[in-house]
């Protein structure tokens, strides 16, 4: 074996970066949990010894971590006056829930699946599986706090409105609206205030999800929404105007099935099933990219295991579109297509 001494540093380099990285994915989350980067927001340059007394933390420690965070560019470090300063741009994807770019629910899930490394390790070795109900509740959490900010900034101002007459029902009033595998109902929650006159009701075979979901909408006072444990094969009602699915379709043990069933439940409406997955291209060569790897790294951890968990087909967040639509079709759909897209989601239109 010929080693290229060039090709060999470059790897290391690349090696030494992505420590760091990993590394620093933790500290973040511990950022985040502990507040450091709200506190930063709030309060222009400081002192390590500041930060620790306006967090209750230990000074010493909050040197070292303001130390890795200034190396990896996350604050910015001014010798002159020994303090740190968290950038604006990095305090709204950091510290802003409201804001589309807020990324630190990733960094939560990213520490779940390090909770739960044994039970990946096993998955791998035997291909049972591992079920999503069976991961660390960091995950479900870091899930709901990641996804939020892009469904604020795309489902009502321009993925909805991208369906054909959708949009109208559901502000006419009197639609009916099933979000299947829903979570912690932030997609739900988010259409059932925007369009108060119509009726929304959010499934999901994770128990803990459902009742997290029912919390948070007893919080906004929304009374034209409801939650309740289905799964996506056989949740009730026969007679939607749209059934909605967000980011969970790749993960189901029956994708074919709970196609069939959102037939069987649009049918007698005429009803608009609204399908967001993960954006890919269909051969692999082309999602070889820096998104796409963020895909194909969780997708093999915990999207793939979840199917197999059920002996499923194992889609994984990288099937691309025409894998889907072959799936759709064959379901009997008469009409699936494209409707848009964003730099992270397809969405996908289909009709009885």
């Amino acid at each position: 074996m010929v080693i290229d001494d060039t090709k060999m540093h470059e790897f290391i380099g690349k090696v030494v970066n992505e420590w760091g990285a990993a590394e620093g994915a933790l500290i973040t989350f511990i950022g985040d949990r502990l507040g450091l980067f709200k506190a930063m927001a709030e309060s222009g340059g400081l002192t390590s010894d500041e930060l620790a007394k306006k967090t209750d933390t230990h000074p010493r420690i909050i040197k070292e971590w303001l130390a890795a965070q200034a190396a990896g560019g996350y604050v910015t470090y001014d010798s002159a006056s020994d303090t740190y300063t968290l950038p604006a741009e990095q305090a709204m994807a950091l510290t802003d829930e409201n804001s589309p770019v807020y990324v630190a629910g990733f960094y939560q899930s990213l520490v779940s699946l390090f909770k739960d490394e044994e039970k990946i390790i096993e998955a791998f070795k035997t291909g049972k599986g591992l079920g999503w109900g069976d991961h660390h509740h960091y995950l479900y959490e870091g899930t709901e706090r990641f996804f939020k900010p892009n469904y604020v900034a795309n489902l009502t101002s321009s993925w909805i409105p991208a369906l054909d007459s959708v949009e109208e029902k559901l502000k006419k009033g009197g639609a009916k609206v099933a979000d299947v595998g829903c979570g912690h109902g932030a997609s739900t929650i988010l259409m059932a205030k925007e369009y108060p006159n119509s009726s929304f009701i959010g499934f999901d075979s994770h128990k803990p999800s459902i009742e997290r979901a029912r919390e948070l909408a007893k919080k906004e006072n929304l009374q034209n929404i409801t939650f309740d444990v289905a799964k996506s094969t056989d949740y009730p009602g026969d007679d939607y105007d749209l059934v909605t699915f967000f980011d969970c379709f790749h993960d189901m043990g029956d994708p074919s099935g709970a196609a069939r069933h959102v037939l069987e439940t649009l049918r007698k409406k005429n009803g608009t099933w609204m399908l967001v997955e993960p954006f890919a291209n269909d051969k692999l060569e082309d999602n070889l990219n820096p998104l796409g790897r963020v895909f194909y790294s969780v997708s093999s951890i915990v999207c793939v295991p979840a199917s197999l968990s059920e002996n499923g087909p194992a889609l994984g967040a990288q099937a691309g579109e025409q894998r889907i639509s072959d799936i759709i079709k064959s379901a009997g759909f008469s009409k699936f297509h494209r409707a848009t897209q964003t730099p992270f989601n397809l969405v996908f239109e289909a009709k009885p």
